[in-house]
């Protein structure tokens, strides 16, 4: 691949350590319908909640009978107060500033309204060309719906784009969008893993280290 004309992030994973974040929220909403939280050590739930849009995550949690209204509490719920647990991936901002002075950015998540005010609170926003989420799309990630959208707004072709993300919902995302992939921090087959947002810049900005112990 020739190196991207604009680059679209995942936001949980890539751009934010946010699983503290994303189990407090959930579990928040949980404990209105008295249901036990889901425990960090509990794996598959607690990757869910990472990775899927929340009306998949209440489905599964609360089951179809409760997601509508589980909807609604989380709607009335300020997400504000969870965001001091996310965390900022090392060197991210420094990454988004020199890769935004280059090309276009954007962002393609399964958050919903949360996202604003997560680039607003981290001093983030003008990086971002587009900000696509799940409420802006029929379907979330792992459909493509999200890449196409942004690649819209971004005004450029899929070819010309680069989406990294940190999960099998992204890694299908791309695949049916036909976008290149950098998976980050974990191994997909026939994608380049990326260690880092360093390790990011220097191979999309051509700057020496670019073929770094995490790439593939």
């Amino acid at each position: 691949m020739i190196g991207p004309r604009g680059i679209i992030f995942d936001c949980d994973g890539v751009l934010f350590e946010s699983r503290q974040a994303n189990l407090a929220y959930y579990n928040a909403v949980l404990d209105e319908f008295g249901v036990a939280p889901v425990s960090p050590d509990d794996r598959e739930r607690a990757h869910l909640c990472h990775t899927a849009a929340s009306p998949r995550v209440f489905e599964v949690l609360l089951g179809p009978a409760l997601a509508v209204r589980a909807l609604e509490v989380a709607a009335a719920m300020n997400y504000r107060r969870f965001i001091p647990h996310m965390t900022p991936e090392p060197g991210m901002a420094e990454a988004l500033s020199l890769l935004s002075a280059k090309m276009p950015l954007a962002v393609a998540t399964n958050r919903g309204t949360s996202m604003p005010e997560i680039l607003e609170y981290f001093d983030l926003s003008r990086y971002f060309s587009a900000v696509v989420t799940c409420r802006h799309v029929p379907r979330p990630k792992p459909y493509p719906d999200m890449l196409l959208m942004a690649a819209r707004e971004l005004g450029l072709g899929m070819n010309e784009l680069l989406f990294v993300g940190d999960s099998e919902l992204d890694r299908d995302a791309a695949r049916s969008a036909g976008v290149p992939f950098a998976a980050y921090k974990w191994q997909a087959e026939g994608a380049r893993t990326i260690s880092g947002h360093g390790e990011l810049v220097e191979w999309v900005l051509g700057m020496p280290g670019g073929q770094g112990e995490g790439s593939t």
